[in-house]
């Protein structure tokens, strides 16, 4: 009996589809592309990041390079670089930040546990995968510290992933992780090789080759003197603040107690572990190192607990070696307009080639800063550090912020896999399209293919 139309279609579309799973890339899409901008979300081991906060090791873990966290238990690592060929799978991205970890405190002030986790890259070849990572700590017992680049730590789980044909993005969701013999060595003696990790995903943008440009003859550079005018000139060109809030307020909001989340407006723009507030214009002293400026932007943490706080209209003012920083706070529906709410070291903000900058200054609450946050921390709590970047010169540009890549939202944690079932996504064949699209490997095409069948015979079944 010859198959009913409604069976037969979806067979055909399958089955236009296997081949172009099943076959390399077209030759379109051969050649190789970079990876430029993208994330990884990791939390290395969970039971590992409670023992060492537990009542046993006692101790704690910190961000450096610019990592931030994201859901319950990730770290977040940004600005992903590499290549990734679309023809063979093959793919290469490095990520930035790291995590510090120290637990045991000892008589001298140091710590029996002392680790530190940076740089991670992921490679898969072949349909292998490796995450390699810097690693530096003390062995466990002799207290000698190590300290290795790009240690092999982890294999990945890529069982029922094709890598080919991909543009951009390319991410994976869950990819099972496992502790190898040099990761093991350089985790300080803490696991066992073969020990499970935690899942990791990632996202990363992808760029087509670019064509040969031109080289253009190089512009005399200004005079000394020309640069010392400049400088002096009080206006502001352009400025940027980059500024956290606090990161443990960020995980409050976005984690299981507060089941809320932040949004950010106004030209606001996210760094992983700071908000950036761009578009800075106000006046500057060069001789005296004396700041004033306006920013662009605003961040609305919103929870379940009934908490609604809008940050917008910071000001950053610097004068005498110490800043301030002032925001219009809304809550409950009410706005106070220009509220201190942290103050910083500001020694040495002087330029240098038109660009005055300030790198993570440490913050600490003010009076006015701790009512504005409903008195959840007192005055005098240390706030994330405060970042400022001021352009005098119209040629000089802003400290570049981490690159999350395409569609992050670090408010959300990543989507949920089973360790058992990883999902690939390699963007669709056209190199100019941003659209994501699943390329599974034999596992989920033979389960597509079994969806099928069970759907042709079920309904021969009505049928007869």
């Amino acid at each position: 009996m010859p198959s009913s139309p409604s069976v037969r279609a979806p067979a055909v579309v399958l089955l236009a589809v296997l081949p172009g799973a099943l076959l390399p890339a077209p030759a379109a899409q051969a050649a190789s592309r970079t990876v430029q901008g993208g994330r990884l979300d990791w939390g290395i081991r969970s039971s590992f990041q409670s023992y060492v906060t537990g009542p046993v090791a006692q101790g704690s873990w910190s961000l450096t390079g610019g990592a931030a966290t994201v859901g319950g238990s990730q770290f977040r690592f940004h600005s992903a670089t590499g290549s990734y060929d679309p023809g063979s799978g093959a793919f290469r991205a490095g990520f930035s930040g790291g995590v510090h970890f120290v637990g045991h405190r000892q008589a001298d002030g140091g710590h029996e546990l002392d680790l530190t986790i940076s740089r991670p890259t992921v490679r898969i070849e072949s349909g292998t995968g490796t995450l390699y990572a810097d690693m530096a700590g003390k062995e466990r017992g002799s207290g000698r510290v190590t300290t290795s680049s790009q240690v092999p730590l982890a294999t990945l789980g890529l069982s029922g992933i094709d890598m080919r044909g991909g543009s951009t993005p390319v991410s994976l969701v869950g990819v099972p992780a496992t502790l190898t013999p040099q990761g093991a060595s350089a985790f300080a003696g803490y696991y066992a090789a073969g020990t499970p990790l935690d899942p990791v995903s990632l996202s990363v943008d992808t760029n087509a080759p670019a064509a040969a440009k031109t080289t253009k003859s190089p512009q005399p550079s200004p005079s000394p003197s020309a640069t010392r005018k400049k400088e002096s000139a009080a206006r502001v060109e352009d400025a940027a603040v980059d500024w956290g809030v606090r990161r443990t307020f960020r995980e409050y909001v976005t984690g299981s107690v507060g089941r809320g989340r932040w949004a950010l407006s106004g030209g606001a723009q996210d760094g992983g572990a700071v908000f950036r507030f761009p578009q800075g214009k106000g006046t500057y002293d060069a001789g005296s190192e004396k700041l004033e400026a306006v920013f662009a932007g605003a961040v609305r943490f919103t929870a379940a607990d009934g908490l609604d706080l809008r940050l917008a209209g910071l000001t950053a003012r610097v004068s005498s070696g110490t800043g301030t920083l002032l925001a219009d706070v809304t809550r409950g529906g009410a706005t106070e307009k220009a509220v201190p709410l942290v103050t910083f070291a500001a020694g040495g903000l002087a330029p240098e080639d038109g660009l005055a900058v300030l790198t993570e200054a440490p913050a600490t609450l003010t009076a006015e800063g701790a009512k504005a946050f409903g008195s959840l921390y007192r005055a005098g709590t240390e706030m994330d550090p405060v970042s400022l970047a001021v352009t005098l010169d119209a040629k000089a540009e802003l400290p570049a912020l981490p690159d999350l890549g395409t569609g992050a939202d670090p408010s959300d944690a990543p989507a949920t896999h089973s360790a058992g079932t990883p999902a690939a996504r390699p963007a669709a064949a056209e190199s100019g399209s941003r659209t994501p699209l699943a390329v599974g490997g034999g596992a989920a095409i033979a389960a597509a293919v079994a969806a099928v069948l069970y759907a042709a015979r079920r309904r021969r079944a009505r049928n007869t």
